[in-house]
């Protein structure tokens, strides 16, 4: 069963959590290794589950793991071998369903929400390549090796039990085909696609969002199709977009608005929590319905976003 499909018959939007690796690292962790925020699935974990829990205190219908930038390729890179990094890959998932479950187990929790789902995240090939390539998507590669390289970490995720896939910052039409056309290879599961953006019409590598919208709304493991890890200021048009070529829900977590500066190796500019849930409610009014927050994006900026989400009158009274 489609499980954003069953929740959005009854709750009219659902908030997915905020940034990760920068809430880390606002933490005090050091991520400046090629791993990024998968160096904390062996330092830290700990430290992710309280990151985890968190955003579900704050309001998080929807968690996304710490596997962004976990391949077993990167793992075997650091000087792990092939099991020892799928028991990396399946910790992602295991530290979230803990913390969903530690939340849940508290009957105060559950007023107006429903039982919080865990998305388990696959990152672009570029992320692996730690080079920037995952905001260009010139990798040089067919659509066949792509798939070969995502199989083995999406098969090593859903062995772990999440309720759905995320994959997400996804530059390039091909990198999309070929994590849809993966997907069949395991029938159960299920899929949102997140693409990164440029402007408000085309993703980093230049294909257009409803290009790829299109092609997308005839997957049928495709549960959601979306944006992510781009300026707020590019959403509305780019919501709209895809809204006109497909009847999947979209999901939208742009970045928080501030800027990183390259050259001084520092993020500009100033977000806040009010602010962001503001331009989520006009998301929501032009067709998002799965809202949260990337780059860095905290639990209170996802709080804001919940307090508005929940006060949108319930479409199905039904238990969840």
């Amino acid at each position: 069963m489609n499980p954003l499909a069953h929740l959005l018959e009854q709750y009219p939007a659902l908030v997915v959590d905020g940034a990760l690796a920068t809430e880390l690292e606002r933490r005090g962790c050091d991520l400046r290794d090629l791993l990024w925020s998968a160096r904390a699935l062996i330092e830290t974990p700990d430290l992710i589950r309280q990151v985890h829990e968190d955003y579900f205190a704050a309001g998080a219908d929807i968690a996304i793991t710490a596997s962004y930038q976990a391949t077993i390729d990167g793992f075997i890179r650091h000087g792990l071998n092939r099991k020892e990094s799928i028991d990396l890959l399946q910790r992602s998932v295991r530290l979230a369903r803990e913390a969903r479950d530690a939340f849940w187990a508290e009957p105060t929790h559950r007023g107006g929400r429903p039982r919080p789902l865990v998305a388990a995240s696959i990152g672009p090939y570029g992320a692996f390549l730690a080079d920037g390539s995952e905001y260009r998507g010139d990798y040089g590669l067919s659509e066949a090796q792509l798939i070969d390289f995502h199989r083995p970490r999406m098969a090593a995720l859903l062995a772990a039990g999440p309720d759905l896939l995320a994959c997400e910052t996804i530059p390039c039409f091909s990198e999309a085909r070929a994590l849809a056309r993966l997907l069949t290879e395991f029938p159960a599961a299920w899929a949102w696609i997140s693409f990164s953006a440029r402007d408000g019409a085309h993703l980093c590598h230049g294909e257009t969002l409803a290009e790829c919208a299109t092609w997308l709304d005839a997957c049928p493991q495709v549960a959601a199709v979306g944006i992510n890890c781009t300026a707020p200021q590019y959403l509305p048009a780019l919501i709209q977009s895809a809204r006109t070529v497909t009847n999947k829900p979209i999901v939208v977590y742009p970045n928080s608005g501030e800027t990183w500066q390259a050259e001084s190796h520092c993020w500009h500019g100033v977000s806040t929590s009010a602010a962001f849930a503001a331009e989520a409610a006009d998301w929501y009014a032009g067709g998002a319905r799965l809202i949260g927050g990337c780059c860095r994006t905290t639990p209170d900026h996802i709080r804001a976003v919940a307090a508005w989400v929940r006060r949108l009158p319930r479409l199905n009274h039904k238990s969840t």
